[in-house]
């Protein structure tokens, strides 16, 4: 299977679209105005410690002191016990005499803040690889609980023997189950590195510093998700193209070679028609070839799929008909699950089947699909009701909580594009006709809420946009437009 990954960027957004075949598989967005803190690491001040609440404030940098409680401050394990199993069976020490006010401590983000709350921190730092989490304070050697029973010793043996005695603890991740002895030692150098920088910052920097951010995402397509069936990664920027590729030569050199810039004349995106991938990811009904759909509807406990023959009348019999839609459909949905970013309970209505060797070739052909997923899956058989039950971990925000918002027309039964997500939109169309046309002057004609937003926060963009273009770009509010509507005037 071949698979392409391309990245287009620009600097309020990056895409990330993975491509199997021709046909885009993932979609992975990510905002420079939204990204989250979890994962980075800090040189703290204790601001104040209260013995009360067994917690303290930690000033960070941030508008808001961040928040320790005494059950995340690290403690040496003894005998190389896992850290969780150490804390329950450990007497716990009173912050007061582990912290005071004044310290300079190095914190790493648990939580991000959430409206008057702050950050919620941690002492004990972990570090995550594409492979292995690195725990530079511990010494223990594990394996995720979610790998089966009978192969976790040989892989701790494995890993233990490629650790070897520079100290550090290690966990193998679930996706690292099936990595080769190479793949293992790259990540075991890399997360080392990244280590020794945070230590030597910690020493150089005052308190409230940024020791150690995560990887943003395109630091994270070379991490996670590039494989051997990776071709090639094409990204539009040349200045993120250079930075990308001396990050990858130096962490990650494997990845770093199927780096490619991408210059031709058409947006990136536009190759595959992933703009229209997009959009079909925020429908509730996903067409299949064979003339069947897909109805999906995302709940806050769960997501159902609903499969109907549609107009498929190509097969001989009723029953071939139902089994050929259903067999469709079974691929289909695992790739919707991973397009749309669907975690959680999910919930799936084949067209019931009377025979069952139908029925258990359309499971076997759902779980084969499944297996091809990155995220951990668990599926279950046909219930009674003649539904599929499984379950898909969350690892973000699905695409339609990332791109949209609840309609405050219908009161959350509906969703639209954000503002900002419009915005972005505009800006794309205004740099493609901006290829093809020579006007005097772009006229944004939009809702009162995208206009708003390009005159206050996207006004930055806007105006790098004009002078990237030559030409001028005028707003002017319609307030009889939705706000996914827009015009724009070619003058």
């Amino acid at each position: 299977m071949q698979q392409d990954i391309l990245i287009n960027w620009s600097p309020q957004e990056t895409r990330v679209a993975v491509v199997e075949n021709g046909a885009v598989q993932e979609l992975h967005v990510e905002r420079a105005l939204e990204r989250g803190l979890v994962g980075n690491v800090y040189l703290g001040k204790v601001a104040r410690v209260l013995p009360g609440m067994q917690s303290a404030f930690i000033d960070i940098g941030l508008e808001r002191a961040a928040f320790l409680h005494v059950a995340d401050v690290w403690h040496r394990q003894p005998d190389g016990e896992p850290p969780s199993m150490a804390r329950n069976t450990q007497p716990q020490v009173p912050i007061e005499k582990q912290v005071f006010e004044g310290q300079s401590l190095m914190v790493q983000v648990i939580k991000d803040p959430i409206g008057t709350k702050g950050a919620r921190l941690s002492t004990q730092i972990s570090i995550a690889g594409r492979l292995l989490v690195f725990l530079p304070q511990d010494d223990h050697v594990g394996v995720s609980q979610k790998i089966p029973p009978a192969q976790r010793d040989e892989l701790r043996r494995r890993l233990q023997t490629l650790v070897g005695g520079d100290g550090g603890g290690f966990i193998l991740r679930t996706n690292g189950e099936d990595a080769s002895d190479a793949e293992l030692a790259e990540d075991i150098a890399y997360l080392r590195k990244t280590w020794a920088r945070i230590k030597e910052a910690s020493l150089r920097l005052p308190s409230t510093s940024l020791l150690h951010q995560d990887l943003n995402l395109l630091q994270r397509v070379l991490r996670d998700l590039v494989g051997d069936e990776t071709q090639t990664i094409r990204l539009d920027s040349r200045e993120q193209f250079d930075m990308l590729q001396a990050f990858g030569r130096e962490f990650m050199p494997a990845a770093a070679t199927k780096l490619q810039l991408y210059k031709g004349e058409r947006p990136i995106f536009d190759l595959f028609s992933i703009d229209e991938e997009i959009a079909k990811a925020l429908g509730r009904r996903v067409e299949l070839k064979s003339g069947g759909y897909l109805i999906v509807d995302q709940t806050e406990a769960l997501t159902t799929v609903d499969v109907n023959t549609g107009g498929f009348v190509g097969a001989r019999n009723f029953d071939d008909t139902i089994f050929k839609t259903n067999l469709e459909a079974a691929g289909a949905i695992a790739r919707q699950l991973r397009l749309r970013n669907l975690g959680g309970i999910v919930i799936v209505d084949f067209i019931d089947m009377m025979r069952e060797d139908h029925r258990e070739a359309v499971l076997a052909e759902f779980r084969k699909q499944l297996a091809r997923d990155r995220v951990k899956t668990m599926s279950g058989g046909f219930s009674q009701l003649g539904l599929v039950e499984m379950t898909r971990k969350r690892t973000r925000e699905s695409l339609a909580h990332m791109l949209c918002e609840p309609c405050e027309a219908c009161q959350g039964k509906g969703i639209v594009k954000t503002a900002r997500s419009v915005c972005y939109d505009i800006l794309r169309e205004i740099l493609r006709e901006a290829r093809q046309f020579n006007p005097r002057e772009f006229r944004v004609v939009a809702s009162p809420r995208v206009v708003e937003l390009f005159l206050d926060e996207e006004s930055q963009h806007l105006a790098g946009l004009s002078d990237f273009i030559g030409k001028p770009i005028s707003l002017q509010s319609e307030s009889a437009m939705g706000q996914e509507q827009y015009d724009i005037v070619l003058m």
